[in-house]
């Protein structure tokens, strides 16, 4: 391969962004230059998602206005909700999320419209509905009643209360904000850049999340977190997980949730993922997987001096929680609808069509001959 060909666009600087950071002189990711440890620390997941669409964390009447309007526009379509119980109950959830924003595209009034001021007001609904529709989806799939969502519940326990019928106790609630927090946003990953070439051909909001979802699914992104789950489940018990992951390596198989492209010595999600992921394994009572988590780590760590990413802790958790694992990317999701939305705003503002060249290495110039068809 020539040099001067990057393959993955790898260490391709492509645009400006006022969104996010990972800051090395704090070894730190950042929202808007706020460490994202101590967002998690001090905020709730709203307050995280306000200051992510709109540059500044909120003041008490901004939050109210904002908690307001998402909970005002969480309910979904007679016509959207008709779709979902009629999509196939194997669908994998990712397919039902990216289908679900399509069809919100198409029954929104300012689906064509992308001035600031309709992208914020779209960007809003997608991120209220969204749960919405797969939290129906899950139950619609294992026989069970839709739930509706209820405006008195903050983002996380609406989600759990649209999924099982009850919210859990405050700290498995805090856990979850938490994961939504450290997945609200990261950079150019793949699905965002995917989202703002989209946008860059002035295509809608809709449309470029929609593509996003798509991206995300893919296991070397947001699907990791799954793969983590059939991992760990295929291990089954801490006494199996060092020989496992030594024939793992010596078999050169990708182990699921370690190394990311911009971290070379760990994640700085993982270590607040990782506490929380043991405050709920406490709370259920349930040190297997924690167990098979810490001696994985430290094999991989050791022997290929690879750190785990955000996935890892982020998977059992919330297998924990009880969410089926094909459900994990679908709540990155819910999530990274922040993040997505404030790129695709950032893209509009200072538009520039994303179109790379590509160098050719087929065939030389060939003539049609009447012989090539005979």
């Amino acid at each position: 391969m020539s040099d001067d060909i990057k393959k993955g666009l790898l260490g391709i600087v492509v645009d400006e962004t006022e969104v996010s950071k990972v800051m090395p002189e704090i070894n730190s990711l950042t929202y808007r230059g706020y460490a994202a440890q101590d967002l998690c620390e001090y905020c709730r997941f709203e307050e995280v998602a306000y200051l992510i669409l709109n540059k500044d964390l909120p003041n008490t009447i901004q939050l109210r206005q904002f908690e307001k309007e998402e909970r005002n526009n969480r309910e979904l379509t007679k016509n959207l909700y008709e779709i979902i119980k009629h999509m196939p109950k194997k669908s994998h959830p990712m397919d039902v999320a990216r289908t679900a924003v399509s069809v919100m595209g198409l029954e929104d009034k300012e689906t064509s419209n992308s001035t600031p001021e309709a992208n914020m007001r779209k960007a809003l609904r997608i991120f209220a509905k969204t749960p919405t529709a797969l939290s129906a989806f899950y139950r619609i799939r294992s026989g069970k009643k839709i739930i509706k969502p209820k405006k008195n519940l903050t983002f996380a326990e609406n989600f759990f209360y649209m999924c099982f019928g009850k919210v859990p106790q405050k700290e498995i609630v805090k856990a979850f904000d938490v994961s939504l927090i450290l997945y609200a946003e990261h950079s150019f990953n793949v699905s965002t850049f995917t989202a703002r070439t989209i946008t860059s051909s002035l295509s809608d909001i809709h449309g470029a999340i929609t593509g996003a979802i798509a991206s995300l699914k893919g296991p070397l992104h947001g699907g990791a977190n799954e793969e983590v789950m059939h991992m760990m489940n295929r291990i089954k018990k801490p006494e199996n997980a060092l020989k496992w992951i030594n024939n793992a390596l010596k078999n050169k198989e990708v182990v699921m949730g370690f190394g990311h492209r911009v971290y070379k010595s760990g994640d700085s999600r993982v270590p607040t993922m990782r506490n929380y992921f043991g405050k709920v394994a406490k709370l259920k009572k349930d040190k297997k997987f924690e167990k098979i988590y810490d001696i994985v780590e430290k094999v991989m760590i050791k022997k290929k001096n690879i750190y785990p990413n955000v996935d890892y802790p982020t998977g059992p958790m919330y297998h924990l929680m009880g969410f089926d694992t094909d459900f994990f990317t679908p709540i990155f999701v819910i999530s990274r609808i922040t993040g997505w939305s404030a790129h695709i705003m950032e893209q509009h503002a200072a538009n520039k069509l994303i179109r790379p060249l590509a160098k050719y290495k087929g065939s030389k110039h060939r003539k049609v001959m009447e012989l090539n068809y005979r």
